[in-house]
């Protein structure tokens, strides 16, 4: 029986750094480290679950080709149940480069036709009755095809089996608007953007207002990653401001924000308080950019429960 479902992209993540502004202007950069390991929003939040002890069913898709099979792999090493990963022929499994610089913070070249960008409904809704009670969707806008009706569609159908439904964003992709999500958010739970990701939907930088208006269009919590500064987390009843955890050098903020997810998520399914749930999720996300990659940082339940309790 799995405790949590995920579903969303995974990938093969290229890291490189430090880099600067003018990375573009020399024909070769020595980098402090070039190194090869996995991501995508979905495979980070399922492996940092595995991690802290959580049976995990990751539902996602990837090509049938040598980056797809190294994916599902490491999915495999990591614990994750991945009977629901779909094998696409003839398709691509994404690959990404990131560029770190020197505060930790990366910019990221995707690839554009490949499994990430082309997850759709019908490789989701097959697998909702096998889903555990919290579902955990990763990332809205990471995919083309799934779209503002996919997703109504894919959530509808989530809630309707009785589920806790949890989803992250990235930004959008077609300028898509908070007014344009209206029908989607009446069915989750708990919504993990961050403070710019959110900025973009609403088109104002005012924190305070722009949770107003996610509560205001049926939201349930909202959990705004605020990232050195924390996060704050909102329902219509009360608002509580959760400090970061004390990092000594921040290396790599790559998968920072899923690994947060994946701690909220670990916390909420032990039933703790929204107060504890965003204190455990500061705790993973602040041993995430300790060391270079998506999840390298997050060890152990252990090790997190000691940065928790600090």
């Amino acid at each position: 029986m799995n405790d949590i479902t995920i579903i969303g992209a995974g990938v093969i993540d290229v890291l490189a750094g430090s880099v600067d502004d003018k990375i573009l202007s020399r024909t070769s950069s020595p980098m402090d480290f070039v190194e090869i390991s996995f991501g995508g929003d979905a495979l980070n939040e399922a492996v940092v679950l595995s991690r802290l002890g959580k049976q995990v069913q990751w539902v996602s898709k990837v090509g049938d080709d040598e980056a797809g099979r190294r994916v599902l792999n490491y999915a495999e090493e990591n614990n994750l149940s991945v009977e629901s990963v779909k094998v696409a022929a003839g398709m691509s499994t994404g690959i990404s480069i990131a560029l770190v610089d020197r505060s930790g913070e990366r910019r990221f070249l995707t690839t554009s036709q490949c499994t990430m960008r082309k997850f759709e409904a019908a490789d989701i809704l097959p697998h909702v009755d096998s889903m555990a009670q919290i579902v955990s969707f990763a990332s809205m806008f990471i995919s083309y095809s799934l779209d503002v009706p996919a997703m109504a569609q894919v959530f509808n159908r989530i809630k309707a089996s009785g589920r806790t439904l949890a989803t992250d964003m990235k930004p959008p992709k077609n300028g898509e608007t908070l007014e344009d999500l209206s029908g989607l958010l009446s069915c989750v739970d708990y919504f993990f953007p961050n403070e710019s990701e959110l900025a973009t939907l609403t088109g104002s930088d005012d924190i305070n207002k722009n949770i107003e208006a996610l509560l205001s269009r049926g939201l349930k919590c909202a959990v705004v990653k605020r990232g050195s500064r924390g996060c704050i987390i909102a329902t219509d009843s009360a608002q509580i401001e959760v400090p970061a955890c004390r990092v000594d050098k921040v290396l790599d903020t790559t998968g920072a924000g899923d690994c947060f997810a994946a701690g909220f998520l670990w916390a909420l399914s032990e039933g703790w308080t929204l107060a504890e749930c965003g204190r455990f999720a500061c705790a993973v996300a602040s041993c995430s950019v300790e060391e270079v990659g998506a999840v390298a940082g997050v060890k152990s339940l252990e090790q997190v429960m000691r940065r928790y309790k600090l």
